[in-house]
This record gives C-alpha cells, sequence and structure tokens, in this order.
C-alpha cells in the first residue's frame, strides 16, 4: 500500500533524527542519506501534484 504525504514526511524526519541519534554509524551514513533524498524528492512530486489538483478544483468553482 502506497504511504501517504504525511506518512513520507514522518518517516523522513525519523531519517534525519537517525543522524543525531546514539544508532548513527558513519558507514551506514552516506546509503541512508541518498534514501532520504529520495525520499524528498517524492514527497516534493507529491506536493506539486497535489497543489495542480488544488488549482484544477479551484478553476472548476470558479466558473
Amino acid at each position: 500500500m502506497a504511504k501517504n504525504i504525511s506518512e513520507k514526511i514522518d518517516e523522513l524526519k525519523g531519517g534525519v533524527e537517525w543522524f543525531y541519534s546514539d544508532d548513527f554509524k558513519l558507514e551506514e551514513a552516506s546509503e541512508k542519506y541518498k534514501a532520504l533524498t529520495g525520499l524528498a524528492k517524492e514527497i516534493e512530486k507529491d506536493l506539486a501534484e497535489l497543489k495542480n489538483e488544488i488549482k484544477v478544483i479551484e478553476e472548476d468553482f470558479s466558473k
């Protein structure tokens, strides 16, 4: 099941917190960073799509 935007943001926050936690391992940091960067791009894409949907709805109601 696909995650919604809120779930993705929570996952991103948790990933960022990992960098400041006692679980941080330098050997894993690069891969974690790449994964979080990909997740951030996915969130940006989702938000852009949502923005477009809202614009379409606004246009429909303005007629």
